[in-house]
């Protein structure tokens, strides 16, 4: 246990509901279109590098999480860091920070030879973490959009929130998510 009263465990299937419902309250998946925030996401690095994905549960709850993977592309040796979160009433308090340097650790035993992460250009906060962190900035992609033109045949309308459309995909996020207390 930290000093904050945090306990960092490994993620394990007991998490997932309160995984998945912390990354719905904070990620906006609208800046970053080519990612979703899914229970597929949690599960495939869950899965693939049990080691590189963790927790910080206070009170019994999931206060924060970082999930990483031992592929980048087509580099298997280099490793990612995608998704870290703390919920908004515990950071500020260095959780983030424990989550990323116990992620990396595991990552780098696992042999990566170098870390990677990307950041939300106006995400400034979590900018500064992975500059403190020891990340350094190295390639800028700027995504280019191009909307389909109004009544274009096929086009999709856009969708708010980051939920998914197919119902096979919503009853999993309602499955996943912790019963409502009353």
């Amino acid at each position: 246990m930290s000093d904050d009263g945090a306990a960092l465990a490994p993620m394990r299937l007991a998490h997932l509901a309160g995984v998945l419902d912390l990354g719905h309250r904070v990620f906006d998946v609208s800046a970053m279109p080519y990612t979703s925030w899914s229970l597929t996401s949690v599960a495939a690095h869950l899965d693939t590098q049990p080691d590189a994905c963790r927790v910080a549960e206070i009170g019994g709850r999931v206060a924060g999480f970082v999930l990483g993977s031992m592929s980048y592309d087509e580099r298997e040796d280099w490793g990612y860091v995608e998704w870290i979160a703390v919920d908004p009433a515990h950071q500020g308090k260095g959780l983030a920070r424990k989550l990323l340097d116990t992620s990396c650790a595991a990552l780098f035993a696992a042999g990566a030879t170098r870390v990677i992460t990307d950041v939300e250009q106006t995400n400034s906060a979590s900018a500064g973490l992975m500059r403190r962190s020891g990340f350094t900035d190295s390639v800028t992609v700027t995504l280019f959009v191009r909307h389909a033109p109004a009544g274009a045949h096929g086009a999709e309308p856009h969708r708010h929130g980051g939920r998914p459309a197919d119902p096979a995909k919503a009853r999993l996020h309602a499955a996943a998510r912790p019963p409502r207390r009353v």
